[in-house]
């Protein structure tokens, strides 16, 4: 565009496209790809990086001391996201299956394998068609700094590393009752996670290096690495207590490889308050107004006029909060039709007790025009409380009848939003607000199936 001429006035379709599509962060992804590897054939590279079509499939590290779970919270994960699990242990396998005895014996032994050979392994495995389409997770890798830096050179970046952490003595206790079924990999737990089938608790074996001495020394091993790999990843980093049950954990580290990390995209807010009279959705309007420089539009406004207004320049740049509107669904799919989809989505929920006596003890002054409240803002003076009327619409009746009918219509309306956030509207306002900035500042949270 030529800059003589701003202000450019966008139109409103073009950044409604580029969220839908994630235009930003797919010309993003592959700018850091080009960087990272440096083909000859940009042009190529980026056609073959957009055929992959892979930007979205689970990209995990999972760390942890020894006996923290960390294996067993992968394979669930792996079984759940149905993405591949990928350890040293089966990388190595898969590696030396060519090898002769002697190079097999000799890892059995040490354990160990040179830096740049684990390299190689994930690489290849990486690049592989089944953890192209559906991902992968990586258990307990990398182990040091140095490895970290050399999978970071290779252009693998995790989208979320989990870290799972415990006293050491709860680590040193939960080691020492560990089996592992031959068959099948699984891990289990003389005390937490002990086997119901017979046959599996007969071919249980006890693995080496559990002793507490040796667990000791790798645990020491542990909190000397993982100081210096943190760094790598803050951004995309959570730490999770792994001394509680392992049902809890699974679902704590569930939630958030399921979340969307904060984007760097333009974002502008179109903003959808719903709730039953008295929610507070007016005054939570106004706040995200005031703070985020929102253009705030009343339900009074009727669709035309609706669409007139949110024509103009300033909604279109700085965004819009809408409330009270639409009151059904034929009113939504009018809205989305004429091109105004927001893009957040509230549910106000406040249970009717509280409803009716936020609003049936509302007064107001004839003489002043002061409005007060029975309970909350109470007049001043005896003088003043005995000329206070009542507003006709705030008697029980009215409300009761206002409220039944936004919860008739309620249902369709969370169906046709099936991405909206349902919040606790009976709390403190300025929670609310929080949790409503919190909603509008973070990407919308996938699905948990």
């Amino acid at each position: 565009m030529d800059a003589t001429t701003a202000p450019h006035r966008i139109p409103p379709e073009m950044p409604q496209y580029g969220e839908e599509h994630h235009i930003f962060e797919m010309m993003q992804t592959l700018l850091e790809q080009l960087l990272i590897h440096q083909p000859k054939e940009p042009i190529s590279f980026m056609i073959e990086h957009l055929q992959r079509n892979n930007d979205n499939v689970p990209k995990i590290v999972i760390l942890g001391p020894p006996a923290s779970g960390k294996t067993t919270i992968a394979m669930w994960l792996s079984k759940h996201l149905n993405s591949n699990l990928i350890t040293k242990d089966n990388l190595i396998e898969e590696e030396f299956s060519h090898q002769t005895e002697d190079v097999k014996n000799y890892y059995q032994m040490t354990k160990t394998v040179p830096n740049e050979l684990l390299m190689k392994m994930i690489q290849t495995r990486l690049n592989e068609s089944d953890c192209i389409k559906r991902g992968w997770i990586l258990d307990g890798i990398p182990e040091t700094r140095e490895q970290t830096l050399m999978i970071q050179s290779a252009g693998v970046n995790p989208k979320h590393v989990i870290v799972l952490n415990a006293p050491d003595m709860v680590l040193i206790e939960r080691n020492l009752g560990k089996r592992i079924d031959p068959n099948t990999g699984e891990i289990y737990h003389t005390t937490f996670d002990w086997p119901h089938d017979v046959d599996i608790q007969k071919r249980l074996t006890i693995p080496e290096g559990i002793s507490e001495v040796e667990t000791a020394q790798k645990l020491l091993e542990y909190h000397r690495s993982i100081i210096r790999i943190i760094p790598s990843y803050l951004k995309v980093l959570k730490a999770i207590s792994a001394d509680q049950p392992c049902v809890d954990v699974f679902y704590q580290a569930l939630t958030y490889v399921q979340s969307n990390q904060r984007s760097n995209a333009p974002f502008t807010p179109r903003v959808l308050l719903l709730g039953p009279l008295g929610s507070g959705k007016k005054l939570q309007a106004g706040l995200l107004a005031q703070k985020y420089n929102l253009i705030n539009i009343p339900d009074s406004v009727i669709m035309k006029v609706l669409s007139q207004r949110l024509k103009q320049q300033d909604a279109i740049k700085n965004g819009w909060v809408l409330h009270g509107f639409p009151c059904h669904l034929d009113q939504a799919r009018m809205l989305d039709s004429v091109g105004y989809k927001p893009n957040r989505v509230f549910f106000l929920n406040v249970p009717l007790d509280t409803i009716v006596e936020r609003l049936t003890l509302r007064r107001i002054d004839p003489v002043t025009g002061e409005r007060y409240h029975l309970m909350y803002k109470p007049a001043p003076t005896m003088e003043i409380q005995a000329r206070l009327l009542q507003n006709p619409k705030d008697m029980e009746e009215n409300v009761k009848a206002k409220i039944d009918l936004f919860y008739r219509n309620c249902t369709e309306l969370e169906e046709f939003y099936e991405d909206a956030i349902t919040l606790n509207g009976d709390q403190d306002p300025y929670t609310v607000f929080e949790y409503i900035e919190s909603g509008i500042i973070n990407p919308l949270p996938k699905k948990i199936l």
